[in-house]
């Protein structure tokens, strides 16, 4: 059927317009939906339901269903419809009403419809193609006749002519062979194109993804910083009040120490007025009984009661700087937080290997605690385990900043620190602490030490140990050891030049040893 055929048959007699959702009374006549319910809706007060077309009654108003064939069917004209009156291509025969063209005769050099193109000559002169403006272009500029050949070595479109003519003796190839070839090439290098461009969005995505986690790791840092500085300035702060206030109660303790001292020294003067007056009222008499009757005053400045005078002055004392410089040392463990901070940024885990574990070390199934047990573990014997209770962690660490740390409050004596791989695992040797390849802050009766080689340096006992934290800066060879209970104090810090990685270690005397936080680098 002719598209302006079946045009007339889509159109609904209501509106008379193509169908729009179509559907279908009992008596077989479609209608659009909105257009047979309005209709409906007008005949519901006289109580009978008729058919716009046929005028079959009923008393009560009919269902309708959806005619999804017709539905179909107006959808595919729709869509051919659409793409025909796209081109903007219509039949040149037509002259009364514009028609859509359905191809295009090269040989006539005109546009026909679905009607005229069934009345057209069907002999291979007349060569059709898509609809196109352009018929002129498909004849060859110089003999007028269809370019039917294709001339690879000029890249040329040719007619029959030419291709006897000046093209004699080239490569030819038939118009719509050469036109497949180019199709073909077209879609490979569209695919090359279409998988370039899937990889570039890949990389667009990725970098927005980088972009993204930058941002988002930024405004982490950022507020990391800002949380820093508000700390810092809190602790600034706090130690500028310490600091001021002690130097208030050394100034107002020398005060009144000078002030008692100066009190009795104005007493002192005022007697010594006095008798000073005295004799010289002796010296003006002339009565020579009377002065020598009076007592002997002796030297009221003798070198005794200088020196006594000089002690009273010296006990006064100074202001203490040492004890106010000493406060200030605070300011270093400030600095050191900050360096922590600020370096020290991305946490992985730490895991103790249990292939080093003393056979009285308990290993906890996520393999962060390290306990002391009782029961013989019977490990097998390999030269990596150590025969005392001690345990290392698997991974070592060789550059960067790192810290770790553990919880030593359900341990009454234990050694946490870091050591060589190359360290002894037999012996009194192998305690970390004990040897020149490892470095331990140690519980030991009450008292907290830090060793290495043997050496001991004594910690403060008021300080809580109950949480750790070890810090390593691998290229500068320092090893910081911080508590962490209420907050964050140093300890103490070891220098050393490392000449291996180092492990994290672990020594569990009595109760159990937990590590409450990844290592950061």
């Amino acid at each position: 059927m002719a598209s302006t055929d079946l045009r007339q048959e889509l159109d609904c007699s209501i509106c008379l317009n193509i169908y729009t959702d179509p559907v279908t009374l009992r008596c077989g006549h479609n209608f659009c939906r909105v257009c047979i319910d309005c209709v409906l809706d007008t005949q519901e007060e006289s109580g009978v339901y008729t058919c716009p077309e046929c005028r079959a009654e009923c008393q009560e108003r009919p269902a309708l269903h959806k005619n999804i064939t017709l539905c179909n069917i107006v959808g595919s004209f729709q869509s051919t419809q659409t793409d025909q009156e796209e081109t903007g291509i219509f039949c040149t025969y037509c002259i009364h009403s514009p028609v859509p063209a359905a191809k295009s005769c090269l040989h006539c050099e005109a546009s026909l419809c679905d009607n005229h193109l069934r009345v057209h000559s069907k002999s291979a002169e007349h060569v059709l193609s898509d609809p196109t403006t352009s018929l002129g272009k498909r004849k060859c500029s110089v003999h007028k006749k269809i370019l039917e050949y294709y001339c690879t070595e000029d890249v040329a479109c040719i007619c029959v002519y030419c291709s006897a003519g000046e093209h004699r003796g080239h490569h030819v190839e038939m118009l719509d062979e050469a036109f497949r070839k180019k199709q073909e090439k077209l879609r490979n290098v569209l695919q090359k194109l279409t998988t370039k461009r899937a990889e570039t969005e890949r990389r667009v995505q990725s970098l927005q993804e980088r972009r993204r986690q930058d941002q988002d790791k930024a405004a982490g840092v950022t507020e990391t910083v800002t949380a820093l500085f508000r700390d810092i300035r809190r602790q600034l702060d706090d130690l500028e009040k310490r600091v001021l206030s002690e130097i208030s109660r050394q100034e107002e303790s020398v005060s009144l120490s000078v002030s008692d001292l100066i009190q009795q020294l104005e007493i002192k003067k005022d007697e010594l007025s006095r008798k000073m007056r005295h004799i010289e009222e002796l010296c003006n008499m002339s009565d020579p009984v009377t002065v020598l009757q009076e007592p002997d005053t002796g030297d009221l400045c003798d070198t005794e009661d200088r020196e006594r005078h000089d002690d009273q002055v010296h006990d006064v004392g100074d202001l203490d700087v040492g004890l106010i410089s000493g406060k200030l040392h605070t300011l270093s463990d400030i600095i050191t937080g900050i360096n922590m901070e600020i370096y020290v940024q991305e946490a992985t885990d730490i895991l103790l290997d249990v292939n080093t574990a003393g056979n009285n070390i308990l290993i906890s199934g996520d393999r962060k605690t390290a306990s002391r047990s009782d029961i013989n573990q019977k490990r097998p014997k390999t030269p990596e385990k150590f025969q005392c209770n001690q345990v290392i962690s698997t991974r070592r660490f060789s550059s960067g900043r790192h810290y770790w740390e553990v919880d030593v409050s359900k341990s009454g004596r234990w050694g946490v620190g870091m050591c060589y791989p190359s360290i002894d695992r037999r012996g009194r040797q192998s305690y970390i602490g004990y040897n020149n390849k490892s470095w331990c802050l140690r519980r030991w009766n009450n008292q907290y030490v830090v060793i290495h080689d043997s050496k001991v340096i004594q910690l403060s006992s008021n300080i809580p140990y109950d949480r750790l934290r070890i810090y390593l800066d691998y290229e500068a060879g320092q090893m910081s050891f911080y508590s962490l209970c209420d907050r964050i104090r140093h300890l103490h810090t070891v220098t050393a030049a490392f000449t291996e990685p180092l492990h994290a270690a672990l020594c569990v005397v009595r109760g159990c040893i937990k590590i409450s936080g990844g290592v950061r680098s």
